[in-house]
């Protein structure tokens, strides 16, 4: 692997050793001892509550917030983030109530976290450069009979390669791969996911005109659009500060896109739709389409994400509008389906024809590195596409 040097001191640790001893030790978990864990740096933690076996925590050396989670974003309109933000490079598209907003995954690389309000609905942006996992997740959860709106930060720890967040409220310990609680007040409680997707700007900004994107006034002076983990996604390399055995079944770094039904996770890797834009399968005995006839630059490949290969942009949805099932096709670069004619985008979005404005629901939960998706659900089935 070939990493860049010279950046700020909360992306360096990344490249150190990684001969890091575990975070914490303890004797006896199931007779809830206290964990031996400096207590000044997270005090209201409770460290007698926790689900997961804490030899697996790994710090990856900064300290709590090392790596600033985005509290108070600014965005703007798409021809200002046209300035900095090239047609090619990868943001995470949300589309909350009808409102869209766009996440440069060069901002993200940096901060990890927004902790952000969009269309009343208090949400998490998360993304996990280890694992490639961009996820967002509500922010209001459940305690006793009330509400409460929680705002996130980075630990600077890590389990399984992933980024463990903690809440400003109470302390407890979030996997940030599975939205799940893991220490503290909060254990066993799941964040409710928003659906989102990865996709270049260039489709973000066709899609959504006047929708708005995060800014990169941050309050932080960051090298936003340089790429600190160059080389990382090589599909031979192995991730970093991951404890365990890889899965096998699939290269470590293989990107997949996941999709959850009744009864297992299903992956379909993405090298299968390098040259087929469109994919028809049945799962539940629903059908689906993968449409992956976009591309964005990969964030963890060349030094500048601007100047990275392209990969395959892709999302799951049910074949159906309304009570009609539907297939697609490509004709002459455009997603069309085979009962109507009607165009559509990569967002599942009919843009003309017989059903304009019809929206398909979309069923997948990201695309991420195989390595982390099979070490949280090592049940999860490998798809082999016809």
């Amino acid at each position: 692997m070939h990493f860049v040097s010279g950046f700020p001191g909360q992306i360096r640790w990344m490249f150190k050793s990684v001969a890091f001893g575990c975070l914490v030790c303890i004797s006896g978990l199931a007779s809830a001892q206290v964990l031996q864990f400096p207590q000044g740096e997270f005090p209201l933690t409770n460290y007698k509550n926790t689900s997961v076996s804490i030899d697996e925590i790994l710090t990856g050396g900064p300290p709590r917030d090392g790596i600033p989670a985005i509290d108070a974003p600014e965005f703007v309109s798409n021809d200002s983030a046209k300035a900095w933000l090239q047609d090619q490079e990868p943001v995470i598209s949300l589309v909350v109530n009808g409102e869209a907003r766009a996440y440069p995954l060069q901002i993200l690389m940096y901060h990890e976290i927004v902790n952000d309000v969009i269309a009343g609905v208090p949400v998490a942006v998360t993304f996990c450069p280890l694992c490639n996992a961009s996820i967002v997740f509500e922010r209001e959860v459940m305690q006793g009979s009330n509400k409460q709106i929680l705002d996130f930060g980075t630990t600077g720890r890590l389990r399984k390669s992933d980024l463990v967040m903690y809440d400003r409220q109470t302390e407890s310990w979030w996997q940030q791969f599975t939205g799940r609680g893991i220490i503290g007040e909060f254990v066993d409680v799941e964040l409710v996911r928003r659906l989102s997707q990865i996709v270049s700007f260039g489709e973000y900004r066709a899609a959504f005109p006047g929708s708005k994107i995060l800014s990169r006034e941050t309050g932080f002076s960051r090298p936003y659009g340089n790429n600190p983990y160059r080389g990382y996604d090589a599909i031979d390399n192995n991730p970093f500060l991951f404890r365990g055995d890889i899965d096998p079944r699939l290269p470590a770094m293989e990107r997949v896109l996941s999709l959850r039904s009744e009864t297992e996770t299903q992956l379909i890797p993405l090298g299968q739709l390098v040259d087929k834009p469109l994919a028809h399968l049945t799962v539940d005995e629903r059908p689906i389409v993968v449409f992956a006839a976009t591309v964005a630059s990969s964030a963890l490949d060349a030094e500048k994400i601007s100047e990275s290969r392209l990969v395959p942009a892709a999302a799951a949805y049910l074949a159906m509008a309304g009570d009609k099932n539907l297939s697609f096709k490509f004709v002459d670069g455009k997603i069309v389906d085979e009962q109507t004619g009607s165009r559509w985008n990569a967002f599942g979005r009919s843009t003309e024809g017989k059903l304009a404005d019809s929206q398909l629901l979309q069923l997948d939960e990201g695309v991420h590195f195989a390595f982390a998706w099979l070490a949280f659900d090592p049940g999860a089935r490998i798809i082999k596409l016809e």
